[in-house]
């Protein structure tokens, strides 16, 4: 297996919930960011929800926001993403995500509301989430 496995992808309707899971390897001990992407096809990948190991401060994509809570069990190394009133725009593969172990790498996110795919070193092999009106 890889540094991260994601699971708990469906098919659901609008307006149903999902609670996706990652589960860390140790390859990822020294990461502080993790995070989750998302893919749909034809599109390029974006950041949906960020949290650091040490600090939380969760972080979230506008179109998320307020229907989506990432949260860890930092003991069990798992990172979570609930997922709730989904909508059509949401389906496409999700991917959870570690970075290169910088501690502060939630103050560029914080500033500019931005985290890049580039900016993680470890990826999970995704999960697919289809949501059906």
């Amino acid at each position: 297996q890889g540094p991260l496995v994601e699971s708990g992808g469906a098919a659901v309707q609008v307006g149903g919930s999902l609670r996706l899971s990652c589960v860390a390897s140790e390859d990822t001990d020294g990461s502080y960011c993790l995070a989750w992407f998302r893919q749909a096809p034809g599109k390029a990948r974006e950041g949906v929800a960020v949290i650091h190991k040490e600090f939380g401060s969760p972080y979230y994509a506008n179109s998320v926001k307020g229907r989506f809570t990432i949260t860890q069990d930092n003991a069990e190394k798992v990172l979570y993403l609930q997922m709730d009133n989904l909508k059509p725009e949401d389906s496409g593969v999700y991917y959870c995500a570690a970075d290169y172990g910088l501690r502060w790498c939630m103050t560029p996110v914080k500033q500019t509301g931005i985290f890049s795919s580039a900016d993680f070193k470890y990826w999970g092999q995704g999960t697919q989430v289809t949501v059906s009106s």
